[in-house]
């Protein structure tokens, strides 16, 4: 029987096979939050890779009929987690929406995009969990147009103490197929990353913010 190890060091194995990790230590990553991070995970990269976006619609599908039961409608997240939503509809056999960052600023002005009704219940399909801002602010809306969110399901997580304190106030369930901790453990095991980029990764996720308000001194 698979257990979330095996599921999030698979994923794990995967990005960095396919060189969705990025690390520079030197010349940091800017996060739409503003953060700045010194690695930068690219989950787009495994639209491309047949067996890899299998894997994850496999695993989100798993996921979705242990935790979280029967559900009306599959939501992603735009950009990142439209294609991986779609698919997760798919193998469901139920209807797919997403939801815009913000307000389409022509046309009807949508924010979620495809038909949705009060009182249907959604999960929503993210890639990847930062500070967690973006993906409650999809679940805000679908909750504003009256769903039932039942949770989040995401590709990976920096495991950012924000983000956990964001969705335990946001009261949503959230889980993922891989994180932070674990990508690190795989990539040392990899030779991926070398003792010196360990030491400053781990350096970073105690304390993100701090080492990003140093970097930009």
């Amino acid at each position: 029987m698979k257990t979330f190890e095996d599921t999030s060091l698979k994923m794990s194995e995967f990005l960095l096979q396919i060189k969705a990790i990025k690390l520079n230590v030197a010349n940091p990553f800017t996060w739409a939050s503003g953060l700045n991070s010194p690695i930068y995970c690219d989950n787009r990269l495994t639209l491309s890779y047949p067996k890899i976006r299998t894997f994850i619609r496999q695993e989100f599908v798993k996921i979705i009929n242990e935790q979280y039961g029967p559900v009306d409608v599959i939501a992603g997240v735009a950009t990142g987690a439209i294609a991986h939503g779609v698919l997760v509809a798919e193998d469901l056999g139920i209807p797919f929406v997403y939801v815009r960052s913000a307000e389409k600023k022509h046309g009807m002005g949508n924010k979620i995009e495809g038909r949705i009704e009060s009182g249907q219940s959604v999960v929503v399909i993210e890639d990847i969990i930062s500070t967690g801002k973006s993906s409650l602010t999809a679940v805000e809306a679908l909750r504003q147009a009256g769903c039932n969110v039942k949770g989040m399901i995401a590709i990976f997580s920096y495991l950012l103490p924000v983000a956990k304190n964001k969705f335990k106030d946001a009261n949503c369930q959230l889980h993922t197929l891989s994180d932070y901790n674990t990508l690190i453990q795989q990539a040392m095991e990899d030779e991926y990353i070398s003792e010196s980029d360990l030491n400053k990764l781990l350096k970073w996720r105690e304390n993100p913010q701090k080492w990003s308000d140093k970097f930009n001194k």
